[in-house]
């Protein structure tokens, strides 16, 4: 049975410095290309559709293998009200630092992240990708990651960016604030977390092995 995976990504282009940001194309590449490999059904969607921006220090590196992931994002889907957790095994959002920007508060993917959470669905980010958890509620109205353990771009590594001034908050000092059990590990190191049926991974390194993660999770549930 092929699964379904919704992969949702930035919109924004510009930092508050005016620099230009947004997706980090490896938090994409490699956890599209694995799903891929995997035989996954991949969706791609961001707040505004069509093409997606990309931070220009994030294609340095780029390698071949990722033009097919290049190639899906010059034309996202619109995320809108007709995405359903229902039609989907697991959503996962890559990082970037676009994603403080415009996904924070979203309405529909505030939604749909309860809705893939309150179906014990598998829901997952990278990096910068939790920032999406901000300004998600349950149905009681408390935050959605409120108890919840995870990992996030730490505080350390923005800084360690010197772009600590150039975003509107620290992810990791928000995420504890919205009472989440935040944990880190070493700077730029992979690093990831399972709580159930969230998947965390705290930055570009951490890409593949949360995608891997997430690959487990969907197998151990479809044997359940």
């Amino acid at each position: 049975m092929s699964r379904h995976i919704l992969m949702v990504v930035t919109s924004a282009d510009r930092l508050l410095n005016g620099e230009p940001t947004g997706l980090w194309l490896e938090e994409f590449a490699i956890p599209y290309q694995i799903f891929l490999d995997a035989g996954c059904r991949v969706r791609v969607a961001s707040p505004q559709g069509g093409a997606t921006p990309l931070d220009p220090r994030s294609v340095e590196d780029e390698r071949p293998e990722w033009q097919r992931a290049r190639d899906v994002l010059r034309d996202t889907e619109v995320l809108d009200t007709r995405l359903s957790a229902r039609d989907s095994d697991a959503i996962f959002l890559p990082g970037g630092h676009g994603t403080v920007f415009d996904l924070p508060g979203h309405p529909v993917l505030g939604r749909l992240l309860a809705e893939f959470d309150a179906q014990k669905k598998i829901w997952a980010a990278v990096c910068h990708g939790p920032s999406a958890f901000v300004g998600a509620e349950r149905q009681d109205g408390l935050p959605l990651i409120e108890g919840r353990q995870l990992t996030a771009f730490s505080d350390a590594e923005e800084m360690a960016m010197g772009l600590e001034q150039a975003v509107p908050f620290l992810l990791e000092s928000t995420l504890r604030e919205l009472g989440a059990m935040v944990e880190v590990g070493e700077s730029f190191a992979p690093f990831v977390i399972r709580d159930h049926n969230l998947i965390t991974g705290q930055n570009p390194a951490s890409s593949e092995l949360a995608a891997r993660r997430v690959l487990e999770a969907l197998e151990q549930a479809q044997r359940a």
